[in-house]
């Protein structure tokens, strides 16, 4: 069995502030990594500001523990959005580039594929 303290373990991370200057090392000092869970990764995160656009080979859960946090999805020919508030949980189908804007902060658990992700900085990352 596998017990984590999902409060303390959020205590240990600092809020990120996303900015252009923002590296890969940075985003990675700013998540906390809980636990394997098949082929994925489980783990927090606390930022503010505009992640990168990515996408995973499975799908990706989110689930919001404070703040809110608007997700930008884009399918082969469309854009959706949808904002997702502390207490709710989002999955994001496998495949579908994603990004998410926190303007005031949220603290978040995700899971997702261990490998095989992808980031970008396009505008639209399927022209690329």
């Amino acid at each position: 069995m596998n017990f984590i303290d999902v409060s303390s373990a959020l205590n240990e991370i600092d809020k990120l502030e996303i900015t252009a200057q923002t590296t890969s090392e940075d985003a990675g000092a700013a998540m906390k990594m809980l636990a394997r869970f098949n082929q994925c990764a489980m783990g927090l995160v606390c930022f503010c500001g505009s992640t990168p656009w990515e996408r995973h080979p499975d799908d990706e859960l989110l689930q919001i523990l404070t703040g809110s946090v608007q997700i930008t999805m884009l399918d082969r020919d469309k854009t959706s959005e949808i904002t997702v508030s502390a207490g709710s949980i989002l999955i994001v189908p496998q495949g579908i580039w994603h990004k998410q804007h926190s303007p005031a902060g949220v603290k978040l658990l995700f899971l997702t594929s261990q490998s095989g992700n992808e980031h970008s900085e396009a505008v639209d990352p399927r022209a690329s």
